[in-house]
């Protein structure tokens, strides 16, 4: 699929992975909708890209919020094409452990939190999307729609104080292939991205010589992931037809050790 005049759906789309996506995708001739709580980021994008961006503050896990996003997009640009989900927290808690100077267990609100954004948000965000592409007309290569979504290495190799974190994103690594597999006949491709350490909002909160040591750690190159690197990946998968069902790892080869 061609990014040029293809429209885009984003969610955490107003800074980190999602806001690069969005910039990258408009460069590329694409309409983008991001969808994210953060009203002042995602105003100043859609200000900066007027005819190329809109922003419709939305709860990803709310049906009726998903909704009337995509039918802006709907109503914006035409159609839906591409969805880019990158909306999502990360908590850092032990199962048992201290919180606040408090000891005790993981937080069952937390641990529903986390998922109920993370993967029942990427969830209701691919369904109610799904549904609207399968309206399209399909290209040449058959293809309506393409899905994109963020796991983490942290679905492979956890650590801890990341269960509610690694559980949401495992959940999305298990999710790819069986969602590729019921959209097959829609021609719509489901795929997920896996980044390692990235400069998110997260990381650029630490101090420069913490997020020095955490670059070091990864083989090859030895620094955090650019925004721009997971964007360039996003957009080879929309353009390569032949990109279904798989988790690919953004990572720079590392294996992330216990803590």
């Amino acid at each position: 699929m061609q990014l040029q005049d293809a429209t885009a759906l984003i969610t955490g789309g107003a800074s980190g992975l999602g806001e690069a996506t969005a910039r990258l995708f408009v460069e590329a001739g694409a309409n983008v909708v991001i969808l994210d709580l953060n009203e002042t980021a995602g105003l100043a994008l859609e200000h900066a890209f007027s005819e190329r961006i809109r922003f419709v503050k939305t709860d990803v896990s709310s049906e009726t919020e998903v909704l009337k996003t995509i039918q802006v997009a709907i109503e914006s640009f035409g159609q839906l094409d591409i969805v880019v989900n990158c909306a999502g927290v990360a908590p850092a808690r032990k199962i048992v452990g201290k919180s606040e100077g408090i000891y005790g267990p993981h937080s069952f609100e937390l641990f529903e939190k986390t998922i109920r954004t993370n993967l029942i948000g990427t969830f209701n965000v691919m369904r109610l999307a799904a549904f609207a592409m399968e309206k399209n007309l399909p290209n040449a290569e058959g293809e309506r729609g393409v899905i994109i979504n963020t796991a983490s290495v942290a679905a492979y190799d956890g650590q801890m104080g990341q269960v509610a974190y690694a559980a949401s994103k495992g959940g999305i690594v298990s999710m790819t292939l069986p969602v590729a597999r019921d959209l097959a006949k829609s021609g719509i491709r489901v795929m997920a991205i896996a980044p390692g350490l990235f400069e998110t909002p997260l990381m650029l909160g630490l101090p420069e010589e913490a997020r020095l040591s955490l670059g070091q750690q990864i083989p090859f190159p030895s620094r955090l992931g650019r925004p721009s690197e997971y964007a360039l990946l996003a957009k080879s998968i929309v353009e390569n037809p032949m990109l279904n069902g798989e988790v690919i790892r953004l990572d720079g080869a590392i294996r992330m050790g216990p803590k």
